[in-house]
């Protein structure tokens, strides 16, 4: 039997399948909420961004805003819902560490180390999201 199938009962009446579903739906919201915001940054400083991504060489500067734009909007969105979680998971793991060493790849620049390492831990956590699913708390768990 999975770990998912089990329920159990402590005494305050919370049955651990509930808790660990309502956990993965939290750990979902925290996790796209950086992506969104930052997505939604994007979206209403598009100039400046253009500029961000030419100064760091990167071609084709406005397509890859669009995808940036794309991976972090869209991908939080289907996080939050839970929509093809571990896909979505998957390409935004990507995206983050392609973001770290593209522009946090200084790490003589205190700054640039933190942003790195954040865009690491991210990752992390959405390699817990790849490997356990979104939870009974999401589109996929509606699926089945």
């Amino acid at each position: 039997m999975s770990q998912s199938a089990v329920t159990t009962s402590n005494s305050t009446g919370f049955d651990a399948s509930t808790t660990q579903a309502s956990v993965a739906l939290v750990g979902r919201i925290f996790l796209a909420a950086i992506f969104l915001l930052s997505g939604f940054s994007k979206i209403t400083a598009p100039a400046m961004m253009i500029g961000y991504i030419q100064s760091v060489g990167l071609p084709l500067p406005a397509v890859a805003l669009g995808l940036a734009i794309l991976v972090e909007v869209g991908g939080g969105i289907a996080l939050v819902l839970g929509y093809r979680t571990k896909v979505v998971a998957t390409i935004m793991a990507l995206f983050t560490l392609a973001t770290a060493f593209a522009f946090h790849n200084n790490l003589a620049d205190q700054n640039q180390f933190i942003h790195f390492f954040k865009n690491i831990a991210m990752t992390g956590g959405l390699l817990q999201v790849i490997a356990f699913g979104a939870g009974r708390f999401s589109l996929d768990g509606r699926r089945g």
